[in-house]
């Protein structure tokens, strides 16, 4: 029987990251500066890759040295990748762009899950409503980007950056099984930071409006996931569950045969993300517990259902 080396796995690690070898091949050729042929070379084992190249692919695409070399060292690793959303630099695009291709699969997948815990919108429901997603790139830039003056009016999201959100849409309304838990209060935290930004004049009573206006075209839109159980677009399975407790953190995982991630939502735009396999596994345990303490208002509980949107409509007509 053929001994399994270290180097066996760190070549197996590679090729479940990207299964088409051509593709490995391009992205192998892109990150490390070599030639065709010098990358075919270490893919057949002919020259090692270096032990600087080796580092340098595991960090940059988050595979764990520990597992590799067979260490159980017991620490689990996490990765944030900033990203400026309104100046995003040559380096940030490109782990954008990774990150939405190493979900392309999921369009195909027939074993793909997707869940979120969330006080505020998740992503698959406020990317397709373009205030909405400008509001969050706004709220995000006055917080955390050294932009405290800059006001909704002079939110514009780059070109490049608008294609990988429709990218992201479309393979996200393409999962076969979605798990939204929503705070409770979701529409109330919306509400009040629009209130907030036009106290302070950064939201003209115009802008205000066309806000408020997505706002109920997207109850009408979750309504329609709800009553119908799926997303109306693809008929992927979507449950819509709200938390009867405050969601304190927000998280997300990503499960497919060849994907298992998992996201700590953090700083308003920023995710630190997991590809540890015991950490994703819990993830799915703990998030899944929330469920007892929240209610599904998705095809079943009609009445519920019925008092949760009314509530929330009266919320955003506060406006």
């Amino acid at each position: 029987m053929k001994e399994i080396t270290w180097y066996d796995v760190f070549l197996k690690n590679l090729y479940e990251k990207f299964p088409k070898k051509m593709r490995l091949v391009d992205e192998l050729m892109q990150l490390l500066s070599i030639e065709r042929e010098a990358t075919y070379r270490r893919l057949r084992k002919e020259v090692p890759f270096p032990i600087h190249e080796i580092v340098k692919i595991a960090s940059e695409w988050n595979i764990s040295l520990d597992e590799i070399v067979g260490i159980k060292s017991g620490i689990i690793h996490f990765q944030m990748q900033p990203i400026n959303y309104l100046l995003p630099s040559k380096k940030e695009m490109t782990n954008l762009q990774k990150r939405v291709r190493v979900l392309e699969h999921i369009e195909t997948a027939i074993d793909s899950d997707y869940m979120e815990v969330s006080n505020k919108l998740p992503r698959p429901l406020n990317i397709g409503f373009p205030i909405l997603y400008r509001f969050k790139i706004f709220n995000w830039a006055y917080l955390y980007n050294n932009e405290r003056n800059i006001r909704f009016a002079d939110i514009v999201i780059p070109e490049k950056i608008r294609k990988e959100f429709e990218a992201y849409l479309r393979i996200a309304k393409n999962i076969t099984n979605t798990n939204f838990i929503l705070d409770q209060n979701v529409f109330d935290y919306i509400v009040t930071n629009v209130q907030y930004y036009h106290s302070i004049l950064l939201i003209t009573d115009e802008e205000k409006e066309h806000i408020k206006k997505e706002l109920h075209d997207l109850l009408d839109y979750m309504l329609e996931i709800a009553n119908k159980g799926c997303y109306p677009e693809t008929q992927k399975k979507v449950n819509i569950y709200i938390s009867q407790l405050h969601v304190n953190t927000n998280y997300s995982y990503f499960y497919t045969k060849k994907l298992k991630v998992c996201r700590v939502h953090a700083f308003g735009k920023f995710d630190i993300a997991s590809y540890d396999l015991r950490m994703v596994e819990n993830f799915k345990t703990w998030m899944n517990l929330k469920k007892r303490a929240s209610m599904q208002i998705s095809e079943v509980n009609e009445r519920s259902r019925i008092e949760y949107f009314t509530k929330q409509r009266k919320i955003v007509d506060s406006l």
